[in-house]
């Protein structure tokens, strides 16, 4: 019937469902090196690439680029704009990633709830309403845990690890130009748009 590994399905629909991380499934991490090459076929063929970093223990998929195909396979990875706020809150724990990164400690970044607060407040506009403000940077603190950047720790409700995969969304030429962006933010927050 069929020759192909039955891991390769449980791989597959894992990465297409979201990001697979060797820690959380040590089984599956195994597999899909194993069958790495199996695995960048059949995402070709859908016009998907695997994004794979064993250092970092992270892997998911995106879509390739359309470049100067005759025939451009359509969009399968959805593209969601994030909302200024969401964004912001992205490129903050991108930078301390980059702080921990530099500081040659620690291989997991924490960082708590009051310190997402307190960094995203620098660049939010005034309001007189200050547990709405909080309301609200709660809401973009929880995107933020959905999409897969960040995680609470179960035994510590409040402390959370910033995911290493937030690496290869905010890569390092984007972080270049780190400094005008937060300046940008910051005249974002000072006109209140």
């Amino acid at each position: 019937m069929n020759d192909f590994p039955p891991a390769l399905s449980q791989i597959l629909v894992h990465l297409l469902k979201g990001v697979l991380y060797r820690e959380q499934t040590p089984q599956l991490w195994h597999d899909l090196l194993t069958l790495e090459a199996a695995v960048r076929d059949y995402l070709a063929v859908l016009g998907l690439v695997l994004d794979l970093d064993d250092a970092e223990g992270y892997a998911f998929v995106r879509q390739r680029d359309g470049g100067d195909d005759e025939n451009p396979v359509p969009r399968l990875v959805a593209r969601r704009p994030l909302s200024y706020p969401v964004s912001l809150l992205c490129v903050l724990l991108r930078k301390r990633l980059l702080e921990t990164d530099a500081s040659g400690g620690e291989t997991r970044t924490m960082i708590t709830r009051a310190d997402m607060i307190d960094l995203m407040r620098t660049f939010l506009p005034e309001a007189s309403n200050e547990a709405r403000i909080v309301d609200k940077i709660d809401e973009h603190i929880g995107k933020v845990e959905k999409m897969g950047f960040l995680r609470e720790l179960a035994a510590q409700p409040g402390i959370f690890e910033i995911r290493r995969v937030l690496k290869a969304f905010v890569d390092g030429e984007w972080l270049a130009d780190f400094d005008a962006r937060l300046e940008e933010y910051r005249k974002h927050a000072v006109d209140g748009a």
